[in-house]
């Protein structure tokens, strides 16, 4: 049961390119974010649609797997860890971000 503590399973596809940043000793780093959607009928019976968007950072080989083969609208399955962080603007305002850190990634569709 300890595996299951933070993890994070998600199907969904890439809103843009994903941006690499190659790091001091040759390592890569891989951030891109994709879009989840959901559907449920309301009280009133109609159907809503639902998106969710997450941002997603791959380190190393994952990255670089995420480098050649990954492009706008292709279908993933990602799974990971939440992990959050914070850093401060040049105006001193403290902003938040959760991501999800990806350890598995499977390409799905064509």
């Amino acid at each position: 049961m300890n595996a299951l503590k933070n993890k994070v399973q998600l199907i969904g596809n890439l809103g843009q390119d994903p941006e690499i940043v190659n790091l001091e000793g040759g390592s890569k780093l891989a951030k891109f974010s994709i879009a989840t959607s959901d559907s449920y009928k309301n009280a009133k019976g109609e159907k809503v649609e639902e998106t969710q968007w997450h941002n997603v950072v791959a380190w190393g080989k994952t990255a670089e797997i995420v480098e050649n083969y990954l492009t706008k609208g292709k279908q993933v399955a990602v799974e990971g860890k939440l992990t959050h962080r914070s850093y401060e603007t040049k105006e001193g305002d403290k902003r938040y971000i959760t991501e999800v850190r990806c350890n598995e990634l499977l390409m799905l569709g064509k």
